[in-house]
C-alpha cells in the first residue's frame, strides 16, 4: 500500500510516520508469508500472531499505560496495515487492546499492573466479555449477574460472541450487580482468569472468515472483590469509553483491508485481457477502479481525523469515531465487492486473496457497534447541539 496518505496528510507527526513506514517491512516480512496458510490452522496461527507482535514489541501500542498518553493514531495505522495482510493477525493485536484497556483505567494496580505487563509482552492472551444472547447492541439488557458474598463476587451467567473464546487466558467481564431505577442493569466489570473455577468455554462459533470466538459461562464463579475494575455500577462507563477509544480503529482495519482489495484490482486488470485489450483499458472497470479510491481516500480521512482529535485530548469523539466506524466499514464492503466484480470468477475461488477479504470485512460493519447503532449515535450527536 502506498504511505503517500500519511506522508502528505497533517495527521501524523514524524515519529508515527518513522511507525507505519517500519510497520509495513515488519508486516511484509512476518505476517504477508504466514497469512497464507492462517486459515489451517485459526488458534495455531493467533497464537504465532501474538508471539510475533509481542517480540516486534508492537503490543504496547494496542494496551494503554497508566499515566501514559494513549496514541489513537498509532493503533489505527498498525491495525490498517496488519488488516492489509491478515485480518487474524489483526484481530490479535486489538484484542489486547481492548481485553485490557478498562483494566488500565479503573482495576486495582496490583491486579492492573500484572495482567497488563503479561499481555503486553504476549504471555496471556485478552478478551473483552460483553456480548449476550439477549444483549448485543442494547448493552443496558446484560443478564449475567455478579452478587457480592463476603469477600467475593458470584457470577452466574453466559456471553456470546466473545472473541478469543478458548484462546484467551483472562477476560473483562461486564455482569449485572443491580437494577437502576429505571429498570436496566447497573452494570460492574470484573477480571476472570480462564482457570477460575465455575468459568467454562461453552463452545466455538464456525464464522463466515477465520475468527477465534466463542461462547462462555459462568456457574457460580467466584471472583475475589479485589478483581472488580472500578466500583460497583462503573462497567458501563467503563464499557463505553472502551468502544469510544477503539472504534475508529475498526474503520482502519476496514481500510487495510479495501486497500489491499484496491491493489489486487489493479494489478489484476491490468494484465488480465478481455475483449482484446486490458481490463483497465475497459472504462467501466476505470469507473470502479476511480470510486474504489475515491471512497479509500474519503474513509481514511474520517478515520485518522477521529484518531488525531483523541490524540489531542478533544473530550468527547463519540461523533467523529462513529462516524469513521460507520463510512469506513460500509466502503470498505463495497470497495471490496468492486474487486471481487473486477475479477470475475477468479474472484470467487476459496482461498483467493479477494475471496478471503470479501469474508473477512462483512463483520466490521456489525462488531463494535452495528453500522445502524453508529447511525443513531451520530444523530443523537447532531440533535444534541
Amino acid at each position: 500500500m502506498s504511505d503517500s496518505f500519511i506522508q502528505e496528510t497533517p495527521f501524523f507527526t514524524s515519529e508515527q510516520r518513522n511507525l507505519a513506514t517500519s510497520v509495513a517491512g515488519f508486516i511484509e516480512r512476518e505476517i504477508e508469508p504466514r497469512a497464507i496458510d492462517e486459515e489451517k490452522d485459526t488458534d495455531a496461527s493467533f497464537r504465532a500472531y501474538i508471539d510475533i507482535l509481542a517480540k516486534a514489541d508492537l503490543l504496547r501500542y494496542a494496551i494503554a499505560q497508566p499515566g501514559a498518553r494513549f496514541s489513537v493514531r498509532s493503533l489505527c495505522l498498525i491495525r490498517e496495515s496488519l488488516a492489509y495482510s491478515s485480518a487474524l493477525a489483526d484481530l490479535a493485536f486489538v484484542m489486547q487492546g481492548l481485553g485490557t484497556y478498562p483494566l488500565s483505567l479503573a482495576a486495582p494496580e496490583h491486579v492492573r499492573d500484572f495482567w497488563l505487563e503479561r499481555a503486553a509482552r504476549g504471555a496471556s492472551i485478552a478478551a473483552f466479555a460483553l456480548t449476550e444472547e439477549e444483549a448485543g447492541s442494547d448493552v443496558a439488557a446484560v443478564k449475567t449477574t455478579a452478587e457480592r458474598e463476603g469477600d467475593a463476587y458470584i457470577i452466574n451467567g453466559s456471553k456470546r460472541f466473545i472473541s478469543n473464546a478458548g484462546l484467551a487466558d483472562f477476560y473483562t467481564v461486564f455482569a449485572r450487580t443491580g437494577t437502576r431505577a429505571d429498570g436496566r442493569a447497573e452494570l460492574s466489570a470484573f477480571v476472570v482468569g480462564a482457570r477460575m473455577p465455575g468459568f467454562r468455554v461453552r463452545s466455538r462459533t464456525l464464522m463466515i472468515a477465520s475468527h477465534p470466538i466463542g461462547e462462555i459461562e459462568f456457574n457460580g464463579c467466584r471472583v475475589p472483590a479485589e478483581e472488580m475494575v472500578g466500583r460497583e455500577g462503573d462497567g458501563f462507563p467503563l464499557a463505553m469509553k472502551t468502544m469510544d477509544t477503539f472504534r475508529a480503529s475498526v474503520g482502519a482495519a476496514a481500510c487495510g483491508m479495501a486497500g489491499r482489495a484496491l491493489d489486487e484490482a489493479i494489478i489484476y486488470s491490468t494484465k488480465r485481457r478481455q475483449f482484446g485489450r486490458f481490463l483497465s483499458e475497459h472504462q467501466l472497470i476505470q469507473e470502479k477502479l476511480a470510486e474504489m479510491a475515491t471512497e479509500l481516500d474519503a474513509a481514511r480521512l474520517l478515520v485518522y481525523r477521529a484518531a488525531y482529535l483523541k490524540d489531542a485530548g478533544v473530550e468527547r469523539v463519540t461523533r467523529e469515531a462513529s462516524e469513521a466506524k460507520l463510512f469506513a466499514t460500509e466502503a470498505a464492503g463495497r470497495i471490496i465487492d468492486h474487486a471481487v466484480q473486477i475479477h470475475g470468477g477468479a474472484g470467487l475461488v476459496r482461498g483467493n486473496r479477494i475471496e478471503r477479504l470479501y469474508r473477512d470485512v462483512r463483520a466490521l460493519r456489525i462488531y463494535e457497534g452495528t453500522s445502524e447503532i453508529q447511525k443513531l449515535i451520530i444523530a443523537n450527536q447532531l440533535l444534541k447541539g
